[in-house]
């Protein structure tokens, strides 16, 4: 054989692979799929064809694909609008969210409960207050990329 037609042999077969799989069932009737022929004793084999190893094409960058609904100019500016209206207003909501939890986890710190020997059970006692203050801090820090457009 020529080294062309050797070539052209190899490039068809690589066009599809045939993988054998196998799908087992223990004894408690859980499904497990090996493709390894020494696992697959007992097992049944499926018919699931040939596989495609060739690399699909790519589609095309900047744009929707054909038939994609499309938005004009105005309305997608009206929608910009509306969401940057709706997170400013999700922002303020929550810096009074995060003043409130600053104020109770303030007024549970300054507190000291007779059972709060241990310093420990005053941590424990402090952390859900401490917890709600970092998840307000963390949605305003979100707010605030999503406001300024992922920056």
């Amino acid at each position: 054989m020529t080294r062309p037609m050797l070539a052209l042999a190899l490039a068809l077969m690589a066009g599809s692979v045939r993988a054998d799989i196998w799908e087992c069932v223990d004894e408690s009737g859980n499904k497990r799929f090996t493709n390894i022929r020494s696992e697959a004793r007992g097992c049944r084999m499926l018919n699931v064809g040939p596989t495609n190893t060739v690399p699909g094409t790519k589609q095309q960058s900047g744009g929707a694909p054909p038939g994609f609904p499309r938005v004009d100019g105005e309305t997608q500016r009206q929608r910009d609008i509306d969401r940057r209206r709706i997170l400013e207003h999700e922002l303020a909501a929550e810096q009074k969210l995060l003043e409130q939890a600053r104020n109770e986890l303030a007024v549970q710190d300054s507190m000291r409960l007779g059972s709060e020997r241990n310093y420990q059970r005053v941590l424990d006692r402090l952390e859900p207050y401490q917890r709600k203050v970092k998840l307000h801090e963390d949605n305003i820090a979100n707010l605030r990329r999503e406001l300024t457009g992922g920056r």
